[in-house]
């Protein structure tokens, strides 16, 4: 049996075999499931692929091959899902932001190679020397290999996203899946540059497919073997990456292959063209993959720092990553992790955990690590006289040490806590966190890539992270307390103000009480008791009412509005004593996305606020007007005004307010309903004169964000407000 009839049928049988594999494992995750289906495509696709390279006759050849495009059109939007979604904690928020992408490019190549099938291929050539038939694609089978072309190259950069985020044991785990994918959509780059190059499909490209299927495929089941489900945890970023060595091996080997065409055009052809633009394309991923390998990289490393003597380390790079990667973490979890990463990075190590402790209550928690799971830790957890020991261990001698072959109590511990993953992993290391002489926890790290054991550079660097690590451990947990000692503060402010407020409306009942008996017969003292009752239950539930908006987030529901509508339904329902006091100066505005009943609380409170400001002769001025690609609501009064060290520290706060009945609440809200809009509100005021309440809102368009709050797309309204009257 032949090399070509062989492999395909070796690339349908793995197919199948890693398809019911991952069907025995799947726990309903997109990845387990886009696995399962795109490995059953392939297996189809190679099925077909021999079938036309056997068949006898023209039609025939032209018939099985739209069935083959047909399954080939399926292919790289199933595993563009499977990229997003594989070895990704957040594959959910992947899924959702490329969900037109990944849709795109199934039902796309689907219709091409349905609702187009007969333009698909338009004429099928004999090759010379009895070689198998040539097909020239026609203009749908053109737009379904660069669509094809496209989708291949977005799966290859999410899988470089996901190799990047990942770090020690997760690596190691997913790196023969990335691999085995990375290599299957490599070669259809190839296969698919020179389809559309020349316009033709060359039959053997099939039998490259299969190879490279059948390659792939036993990648994949070696990540199998190494992790038994596709669960992994995996946060890579959301941002589009920087410096994409993805899209840099793409772009210039197709730059490579167009200008290798455009010279064989010139002088004749090339017999070789293809496989010369083959070993090209090999020769980039090989460089890609060296690039991208933790041992080589390493030891050049090494290389450079022995032989060229400098330093293992340039300490500016190491410091700068560290501060940008650790300046923006105020949760001790997100701080955790990123410095797991960071050290895993630093170091070339797959293992690296760190420790909390808490010497009151004598607990050591795991925070963040590349190998040791919450299981792990429940079956060899530590234990109160264990714990003891390492803190006393600690406070003595706060440097980084070499646990491996201490026979001491507490570095057993530590071993047992932190088991090695590989037999030649090398020695563990545990590196003290102490800042301002309270242990906070400890680092271990172990299994470095190669066993390369530590220097002494290795534990001058490993002393510094600590002390760094520590720090930025230390002012989390001081954010932390200072946060609740704020939250306590806002408590009791807003306790303070709530029992006094109820201190008085007890008081109004308590004297009624005590002058009901003497005037219960009295018609109109029962009247007025109602009323009062009445009045104070109101007054009761309005207070807590609006106290309870500081409890919930706000969420708007935009929908288009004129401005001036809203204006006018928000005044229309205002009780003012004397309404001759509002002067309205609406222009004529362009409708926008608001919330027309949250935008009316917002009117309501400026032009109250503004009435009972002015004095009995005073005037308030509603007016709106366009300011580029913004509307402008104005709401001016000639009143008492305020001052300017109310505006500029107690405008906008909750329990603050210059009125003497106020709850000081209404500013709060209102400038948490316009924010939510996109827009600011501006203020200007001066004692004794009045003062103006400018409202900014965007006339483009709202998107909704996944909570269901609306947002803002483009550009803040800060930008302006430097031209607004």
């Amino acid at each position: 049996m032949s090399l070509t009839l062989l492999l395909p049928f070796a690339a349908t049988a793995l197919c199948l075999f890693a398809s019911l594999l991952a069907i025995v494992r799947a726990r309903r995750a997109a990845a387990d499931w886009a696995f399962v289906v795109g490995t059953a495509l392939l297996a189809l696709e190679s099925v077909l692929g021999e079938i036309v390279l056997r068949s006898g006759s023209v039609d025939a050849v032209e018939r099985w091959m739209q069935w083959r495009l047909v399954v080939v059109s399926l292919v790289p939007g199933t595993w563009l899902v499977f990229s997003l979604s594989y070895g990704r904690g957040n594959a959910a928020v992947f899924l959702r932001r490329w969900r037109a992408v990944w849709l795109g490019t199934i039902l796309l190549p689907l219709a091409l190679a349905v609702a187009f099938r007969h333009d698909l291929i338009v004429e099928t050539m004999a090759a010379p020397d009895g070689q198998p038939l040539a097909l020239r694609l026609g203009w749908s089978g053109v737009a379904l290999y660069a669509a094809v072309l496209v989708a291949a190259v977005l799966i290859l950069l999410n899988l470089e996203r996901t190799f990047r985020a990942s770090v020690g044991i997760m690596r190691w785990r997913i790196k023969f899946m990335l691999l085995g994918v990375g290599l299957l959509f490599v070669v259809r780059i190839y296969t698919n540059a020179q389809t559309l190059l020349f316009h033709r499909i060359d039959p053997h490209f099939a039998t490259l497919n299969a190879a490279a299927i059948a390659i792939s495929v036993v990648l994949m089941l070696q990540a199998l073997t190494r992790s038994k489900d596709f669960e992994m945890d995996v946060y890579p970023s959301e941002s589009i990456l920087q410096g994409s060595v993805t899209a840099l091996v793409a772009g210039v080997y197709l730059l490579l292959v167009g200008l290798f065409a455009k010279i064989v055009a010139r002088f004749g052809g090339d017999s070789a063209f293809a496989l010369k633009a083959f070993i090209v394309l090999v020769a980039l991923v090989l460089l890609a993959v060296l690039l991208q390998s933790d041992r080589v990289r390493l030891r050049v490393r090494l290389f450079i720092s022995r032989h060229f003597q400098r330093p293992l380390y340039d300490y500016r790079t190491v410091w700068r990553k560290f501060t940008e990667g650790t300046a923006s973490r105020v949760e001790q979890t997100d701080l955790c992790r990123t410095l797991v990463r960071l050290i895993a990075d630093m170091f070339a190590a797959l293992s690296v955990t760190i420790w909390l402790i808490d010497e009151q209550s004598e607990r050591v928690t795991l925070a963040a690590s590349t190998s040791v799971t919450d299981a792990k830790v429940q079956e060899t957890g530590p234990n109160g006289p264990e714990i003891r020991e390492v803190i006393a261990q600690f406070q003595h001698h706060p440097e980084p040490v070499d646990i491996e072959s201490l026979p001491d109590t507490w570095a057993q511990a530590i071993r047992r806590w932190t088991p090695s993953q590989f037999v030649h992993g090398g020695h563990r290391v545990c590196v003290p966190l102490v800042g301002r002489g309270e242990t906070l926890g400890f680092i271990v790290i172990g299994d470095r890539v190669s066993g390369v054991p530590f220097s002494l550079q290795d534990f001058d660097m490993l002393k510094c992270v600590g002390d760094h690590a520590a720090a930025n451990l230390f002012n989390v947990q001081l954010s932390q307390r200072l946060l609740v000692v704020k939250e306590h503060e806002a408590f009791q402010t807003m306790a303070a103000f709530f029992v006094h407020d109820l201190k008085n409306a007890a008081s109004t009942l308590n004297l009624m009480l005590q002058n009901l008996p003497v005037h219960f017969d009295n018609p109109e003292f029962r009247a007025d008791a109602l009323r009062a009752i009445s009045k104070t239950a109101n007054h009761i539930n309005r207070l807590t009412g609006r106290l309870g908006l500081l409890r919930h987030e706000l969420k708007i529901q935009p929908a288009e509005k004129n401005l001036n509508d809203v204006v006018t339904a928000a005044l229309a329902d205002l009780k003012i004593a004397s309404p001759d006091v509002i002067v309205k100066e609406l222009q004529p505005v362009p409708a926008t996305q608001l919330d027309q009943e949250q935008l009316q609380k917002v009117i309501t409170n400026l032009v109250l606020n503004a009435s009972e400001a002015i004095p009995a002769e005073g005037k308030v001025r509603v007016a709106t007007s366009q300011s580029g690609s913004w509307v402008v609501l104005t709401v001016t009064d000639n009143g008492c005004g305020m001052s300017e060290q109310f505006l500029r520290n107690s405008l906008f706060r909750p329990f603050q307010t210059t009125k003497p009945h106020g709850l000081g609440i209404g500013m709060f809200q209102s400038r948490m309903i316009v924010e939510a809009h996109g827009g600011r509100i501006h203020v200007t005021s001066e004692l004794g004169k009045g003062s103006t309440f400018q409202i900014v809102l965007p006339i483009r368009a709202l998107r909704a964000n996944p909570s269901g709050e609306s947002s803002r797309a483009g550009n803040g309204a800060e930008l302006v407000t430097s031209h607004i009257e």
